[in-house]
């Protein structure tokens, strides 16, 4: 028999959060519900409550990534390494679901974030499907789910700092192919460009510049690994440009990755890398916008390479979870947490990230 849980919905684009009621179903062999420790408010929630995310079944509870205890299970369900999970353990699990495997893009491009069939907790799932977002008291893990036990050590307020902003960025800075002594610049300080950094440097990078505002998200970068950072109201982009290059020997940073979501800074991005680099863009999650690219003096006489982010896969929560709990003594994760509300203050920290008055908003529907 199911039962009601609370959770925090938009309704609908630019409607104020509600608290509405939503019934667990019985679970399947297979499932399980976890109780939800903790949630966070991304960039992308923003987006959802903007209206600006196509084919989004309103209203939905969101909270794509999230931390919680098992509560119950129909199992007996295993990692993937074949350990069976229990009742109590912590866990996190990929918010990307029901990927066929059978499709062009999942067997020959092998790009299965690009999978047409593939649905994501907290975005493209909506009320009316169930409890499948963290900003609710519990959360149903359908059959096939992939979860992830957190380990021993690894606290929950570390993982979920780095949250989908770690996810992100080890994706982008797998794109990136960065290599031992190589320059590297982030446009952007939000949570991605954070992590970012930080991973930037565990992969060798000898420069880490990290370009963005206010003054304070560029002090906590230099925690997280910049070397340099150049705030945007110090002067315009082409000074910016020309301290890239001067921080680099002249030449440009070898890659150059976009994870502010605003258009110029793909323009800038090809102005700063060097001759041969590689840029890769992972903020436009959304439609930003157009900028104008000169193709010949930006791309092709500068033999440029261009790469895409979308979404993550497996690999990434997987490598997410055990890069935090190796690396999270002295990369400041946890504390990129300016403030935890409960679920009944969901609309004003999602109000808080929007405008940005904090670096990372956490919700913890259960106190």
């Amino acid at each position: 028999m199911s039962h009601l849980i609370r959770a925090a919905a938009i309704t609908s684009p630019h409607a104020p959060v509600e608290i509405i009621e939503i019934a667990v179903p019985a679970l399947e062999p297979g499932a399980a519900l976890l109780r939800t420790v903790f949630s966070e408010v991304c960039g992308t929630d923003v987006h959802l409550h903007h209206g600006r995310l196509g084919g989004v079944p309103y209203p939905l509870v969101p909270g794509h990534v999230s931390v919680g205890r098992i509560e119950t299970m129909r199992g007996p369900i295993t990692d993937v390494e074949g350990r069976v999970f229990h009742e109590g353990d912590m866990v996190t699990f990929l918010d990307v679901h029901e990927t066929c495997g059978a499709c062009y893009q999942c067997l020959v491009a092998k790009q299965t974030t690009r999978c047409p069939k593939r649905k994501v907790y907290g975005i493209t799932y909506g009320a009316a499907d169930g409890p499948l977002g963290g900003w609710a008291e519990q959360i149903w893990i359908k059959p096939g789910v992939k979860l992830i036990r957190l380990p021993d050590g690894l606290a929950p307020e570390t993982f979920i700092g780095g949250g989908c902003g770690l996810v992100t960025a080890l994706h982008a800075v797998d794109r990136a192919e960065i290599r031992l002594d190589q320059s590297v610049v982030v446009l952007g300080a939000g949570p991605v460009g954070q992590s970012i950094a930080a991973l930037a440097r565990l992969s060798g990078a000898s420069e880490v510049i990290v370009i963005g505002a206010p003054d304070d998200r560029l002090a906590y970068a230099r925690r997280m690994g910049a070397s340099h950072t150049i705030g945007l109201g110090d002067q315009g982009a082409t000074a910016r440009v020309d301290e890239v290059r001067r921080l680099t020997g002249g030449r440009g940073a070898d890659v150059a990755i976009e994870a502010s979501g605003a258009p110029d800074a793909v323009s800038d991005a090809l102005d700063m890398v060097r001759d041969g680099g590689r840029v890769v863009i992972c903020g436009h999650y959304t439609d930003n916008g157009t900028v104008q690219v000169h193709p010949h003096y930006q791309i092709n006489r500068k033999h440029v390479e261009i790469r895409g982010v979308w979404g993550c896969d497996y690999s990434h929560f997987h490598r997410a979870v055990t890069i935090a709990a190796r690396h999270g003594d002295r990369i400041p994760w946890r504390e990129m947490v300016s403030r935890t509300y409960g679920l009944d203050q969901a609309g004003e920290a999602l109000a808080a990230v929007e405008g940005r008055n904090m670096l990372k908003a956490l919700i913890a529907p259960n106190g």
